[in-house]
């Protein structure tokens, strides 16, 4: 059996400290596509499922993570824009967790030197422990901003 290109991973094998949310849920343009004519793009969809994809930077709370990896973006594919949990702590990031995460490798060749980057792509964020919830089941599900 082929290693698939994209790859399901456990929220906590990614961000094993925790994410913390940096800002809002954000749409993900379309540069491949044309522009309308207010000039704007067109929101990018996932090619797998054809749902419109959204991103957000989340911290990385793990102290070993590096100076690249410390602020992560991740795409998430749903039909409508995800909602995140209420922050309820008295800091500005909000504590997050990813439903249905997966992960790409991919050479960075931006820098001076080739490095291993990863792409993440998610199904859903909630609040940290509620990921294992049946999405029906969980307060936060279903709302659309």
């Amino acid at each position: 059996m082929a290693m698939q290109r994209r790859f399901a991973v456990a929220h906590e094998d990614v961000f094993p400290k925790g994410a913390f949310l940096k800002g809002e849920v954000e749409a993900v343009q379309d540069f491949q596509a044309d522009k309308r004519p207010d000039g704007s793009r067109p929101q990018q969809r996932d090619k797998d499922t054809g749902l419109l994809l959204w991103q957000v930077v989340v911290l990385d709370a793990d102290e070993e993570a590096g100076k690249k990896d410390t602020a992560v973006t991740v795409k998430i594919a749903a039909p409508h824009q995800p909602v995140p949990p209420e922050n309820k702590t008295p800091f500005p990031w909000t504590p997050i967790e990813f439903v249905g995460l997966t992960a790409l490798p991919y050479v960075d060749d931006n820098g001076t030197r080739p490095r291993l980057a990863w792409s993440y792509k998610a199904d859903d964020v909630c609040e940290p422990g509620k990921a294992d919830v049946p999405t029906s089941a969980r307060p936060d599900a279903g709302k659309a901003a």
